[in-house]
């Protein structure tokens, strides 16, 4: 059967549709047409440029020896490479191309050039260090995930935000990336922490105050409310805002303006508000610590930064993440964890989340003398977790008799300065025995001992 081919008059309608550069190249190399969209990317017309050397008018910073398009050519099998191309007008645009082969054309088989502009990928790869679709939260679990897809919708409004979530989930971490995503994102994201300052400091800081308006106020102080003008103001643990505080910012949310401490003229301020808890609201409103109609201001659209233990797969994602952050920062070489460490990472629940993981992290990255993380520079409440004293329901774990003496023998460790042979063989011995809840073999093996020598050791240091 004799194969049909593809006339430019038909592929033309059908390019035209797709909204990125196309060209059709034949296997010398020359273009056969281009759609509407690579027109106005090139600033070539169709007509004029039709029968030309396609490299003249895709102009890259690429050597003729890493041309996709005549690697195609020759092997047939698609390439993706990105660079930048020289417009008409001699505007460098970074692009990304994929090349493929094409049944079809004037002739029996050509070359698809599928040209992406890149340019906005690139400026966001440049602000948040290579975290483009995920705005530098870093996690692949579903939880994370269902909060990027939801970023977007975030982004593009001014509605006010209410951000919920325990403490150390990076909820501040949340509202930067939606400030960054903002039309704001040119004007200032600032944050408050309600809780860091008594009322009378934090309305100054919040609203500003005039010259005179109470001892020691000797100049006008602008507040965060006109610094953030534009942009953004995050008030984070908007739980611990007094009762009088709430009334003035419910005012300012409904009326955008408000009167600095002291100060006779009000100020009207253009300020998107995100706020930040780890309190359940509704219990604070019940108690009547917080105000009704300041949470449903405040909560007009709500986001949920997950526990780090609902993270499905995300521990070791970000372990590895701060340990190389955290190697590098101390021009160290440490190649990642050993299957212990690691195991006993994966195991703990991490009741202060992302940021109680960074310490750890930073912590066995600063005592580690080796190319690999050992669970000795782990902390103690990873390596012992049977120590942790509430449970998270907060009621007492509950011990065997042995493990209360494993305990007791711990908290004695305090006691004993290390600063001799004597005193460091011991503590190794009662951690190692504790790490291993007691069983003598399990904890020569750990040593690299044999059983006898163990209980040799144990008695001369009393040890029972």
């Amino acid at each position: 059967m004799k194969r049909s081919t593809l006339k430019r008059a038909d592929v033309l309608p059908f390019i035209n549709c797709i909204p990125h550069g196309i060209a059709l190249i034949d296997v010398a190399g020359n273009l056969l047409c281009m759609n509407d969209y690579l027109e106005v990317i090139s600033g070539y017309k169709n007509q004029d440029v039709v029968g030309i050397s396609a490299r003249f008018v895709l102009r890259s910073s690429l050597p003729k020896k890493n041309n996709p398009i005549d690697k195609v050519a020759l092997t047939r099998e698609p390439a993706i490479v990105e660079t930048d191309i020289i417009s008409a007008t001699r505007k460098k645009m970074p692009v990304r191309i994929t090349v493929t082969p094409f049944a079809g054309g004037d002739t029996q088989s050509c070359v698809l050039c599928f040209i992406e502009d890149i340019s906005f990928l690139k400026k966001l790869d440049e602000h948040y260090g290579g975290e483009i679709r995920s705005f530098g939260i870093r996690g692949h679990s579903k939880a994370i995930q269902d909060l990027l897809d939801f970023l977007p919708v975030l982004s593009r409004t001014d509605a006010t935000l209410l951000i919920t979530g325990e403490t150390g989930t990076g909820k501040d971490l949340l509202a930067q990336a939606i400030h960054d995503g903002s039309d704001r994102a040119a004007y200032s994201f600032i944050k408050v922490n309600c809780g860091a300052l008594p009322g009378a400091l934090l309305e100054s800081e919040l609203f500003g105050h005039v010259r005179g308006a109470f001892t020691g106020a000797h100049t006008d102080k602008p507040g965060m409310f006109r610094l953030a003008q534009g942009g953004t103001l995050f008030l984070t643990e908007i739980g611990d805002l007094p009762l009088p505080l709430q009334v003035k910012l419910l005012t300012v949310l409904d009326d955008k303006e408000f009167f600095p401490l002291g100060s006779s003229k009000k100020v009207q301020v253009d300020v998107r508000v995100i706020a930040g808890t780890h309190w359940n609201l509704d219990n604070l409103i019940k108690e009547e610590k917080f105000r009704e109609d300041l949470y449903f201001r405040l909560n007009v659209l709500r986001a949920h930064v997950p526990p780090l233990r609902d993270r499905q797969g995300d521990v070791k994602l970000l372990a590895d993440y701060f340990l190389q952050k955290f190697a590098v920062e101390l021009k160290k070489v440490i190649q990642g964890f050993t299957a212990p460490a690691l195991s006993l990472l994966m195991d703990y629940s991490y009741p202060g989340n992302v940021r109680e993981l960074s310490n750890i992290i930073e912590c066995a990255a600063n005592m580690c003398p080796e190319k690999k993380i050992t669970p000795e520079y782990l902390s103690d409440n990873i390596r012992f977790p049977s120590l942790s004293s509430p449970s998270e329901k907060g009621t007492k774990v509950e011990k065997t008799d042995g493990e209360q003496i494993l305990r007791r023998l711990s908290e004695d460790r305090n006691t004993i300065f290390a600063d001799n042979w004597k005193g460091t063989e011991k503590n190794m011995i009662m951690e190692t025995l504790l790490f291993c809840k007691g069983k003598k073999g399990a904890a020569a093996k750990e040593l690299g001992w044999g059983r006898s020598t163990l209980w040799r050791k144990m008695k001369q240091h009393g040890i029972s």
